[in-house]
């Protein structure tokens, strides 16, 4: 009794695992395609990394601490390299 207990116990897992898998395929079968991957025809755009004038570390300028100097943005990688560059 307890062999049969347990060998229904599995073939449900089992059959739970199958079908989790299933649905996750097919899921990912019907998802419009959103760029970017391995088979993706549309490149993205390249951000144009700025040395920080400082210490020469490439930062991104989206996310780098800036200042405005001669009316054009100057890009930091720390606050560090900021106040050192104001001084």
């Amino acid at each position: 009794m307890l062999r049969l207990l347990l060998l229904l116990a599995l073939f449900w897992v089992i059959a739970r695992v199958f079908w989790g898998f299933i649905e996750g395929v097919v899921r990912g079968a019907s998802m419009p395609p959103t760029g970017g991957g391995r088979g993706s025809n549309s490149p993205r755009s390249p951000v144009k990394m700025q040395p920080c004038p400082v210490c020469g570390t490439y930062v991104v300028p989206g996310k780098a601490i800036s200042t405005i100097k001669s009316g054009a943005p100057v890009h930091f990688c720390s606050e560090k390299c900021r106040s050192e560059y104001r001084s």
